[in-house]
């Protein structure tokens, strides 16, 4: 018969990570609307700028500047744009807030138009990925380096994430006893990781070397 205080403990664990993801999104979002608002304040005064060369008649001038709104325009687009409208979401949202943060970010994302994991199982991988190295990357000293490459794609014929990061921490052995050693929102992402590579039959590869830490991830197509 189980304890009901082991229940109970695990019961109150899994509320407290439930609530700071829930934290979390509300902190990307605002994130996201503050951005937003940035642009909407930025695309007013633009209008009162162009209004002016107008009265003024200085057509040479609004063309010059129509083409640099054009050109910074492009820079102000979404962050990535890999082909499936809910990866680009949360994709959007973390970068967004990592880039905040002070976290220097190398991306590239193609998604294959067909895929055997589910728009949810994705999301929750891609999350906690880089959950884990934005935690990762925050545990290291102001002044040093913080960064995070991240690339998906196909590779092989299956389809390929890696998630490279900045670490401060040496991990020698990388199991399930790792994994549960990893308190909080660390180790119930790597749970997470494992169980959705797990459910679709993938491969998984992790390496740490000093000063990095490596997530690569195969799943079938």
């Amino acid at each position: 018969m189980k304890n009901p205080f082991h229940i109970r403990y695990f019961e109150e664990r899994n509320i407290e990570y439930q609530n700071r993801l829930l934290q979390k999104q509300v902190q990307e979002v605002q994130n996201i609307y503050q951005i937003m608002r940035g642009w909407c304040h930025d695309y007013h005064n633009h209008l009162q700028s162009m209004k002016a060369y107008v009265e003024m008649g200085r057509y040479d001038r609004l063309g010059e500047y129509l083409a640099l709104l054009e050109e910074d325009l492009d820079q102000v687009n979404q962050l990535i744009e890999s082909g499936n409208v809910n990866l680009d979401a949360i994709l959007n949202s973390k970068i967004s807030l990592a880039l905040k943060n002070g976290i220097e970010m190398d991306y590239k994302a193609v998604c294959p138009a067909k895929l055997t994991i589910s728009d949810i199982d994705l999301c929750a991988l891609i999350g906690n990925l880089i959950d884990n190295a934005v935690e990762a990357c925050e545990k290291i000293p102001e002044g040093e380096r913080r960064y995070i490459r991240l690339y998906i794609g196909t590779f092989k014929k299956q389809f390929y994430i890696s998630v490279t990061n900045a670490t401060n921490e040496t991990v020698r052995k990388m199991d399930s006893e790792y994994i549960t050693k990893k308190r909080g929102n660390h180790g119930h992402g790597l749970k997470r990781i494992n169980l959705v590579v797990e459910k679709y039959e993938g491969y998984i590869n992790r390496q740490n070397e000093p000063g990095v830490f490596v997530t690569e991830i195969m799943l079938p197509l």
